[in-house]
């Protein structure tokens, strides 16, 4: 077994979704389950198909989300993994429940905009995903004025009243 590291390439203010699922199906109801959760969302989704033609397949509404997560699929390359790609102005907050209410999903790795590593195992039957690297380590502990700070952003953006 090797193990290997997968930077996930993308513009610094875009999010993603990486999580893994089980059945074909899954293209078609993450789609559907985006669309309905966001009207006029704009994403783009791969998932490596695990048997049978082992392709990646892909679905979307945003052509260059749908080059990015096509491109960093292949470079994941796990089977039934998926990678779910955010145009900017939209948020995993807004989907992610509903991805993971999706019944083919199975387990969902990180949902960010930082910089991400993915930890791949690679064996002679294939890849999986070990788990990821979402960001940097901290650096501290808040004190009284970064709690101040940070309840004033949150409801300066409108996640709280």
């Amino acid at each position: 077994m090797e193990i290997k590291i997968v930077s996930i390439e993308k513009p610094e203010a875009i999010n993603f979704i990486l999580g893994q699922a089980h059945f074909i199906k899954t293209v078609e109801d993450l789609h559907e389950t985006l669309v309905t959760s966001v009207p006029g969302i704009k994403f783009g989704l791969a998932f490596c198909e695990a048997s049978g033609k082992c392709l990646v397949r892909t679905s979307g509404t945003d052509d260059a989300m749908l080059a990015l997560a096509t491109k960093n699929a292949l470079a994941v390359g796990a089977g039934h993994s998926f990678i779910l790609f955010l145009a900017e102005g939209f948020y995993p907050v807004n989907v992610l429940n509903a991805v993971k209410n999706v019944p083919e999903v199975a387990h969902v790795f990180c949902a960010t905009a930082n910089p991400t590593q993915v930890l791949v195992a690679e064996t002679e039957q294939g890849r999986g995903i070990l788990g990821v690297i979402d960001g940097s380590a901290p650096q501290g502990v808040e004190d009284a004025a970064e709690v101040d700070w940070r309840k004033g952003f949150l409801r300066m953006i409108g996640y709280k009243l």
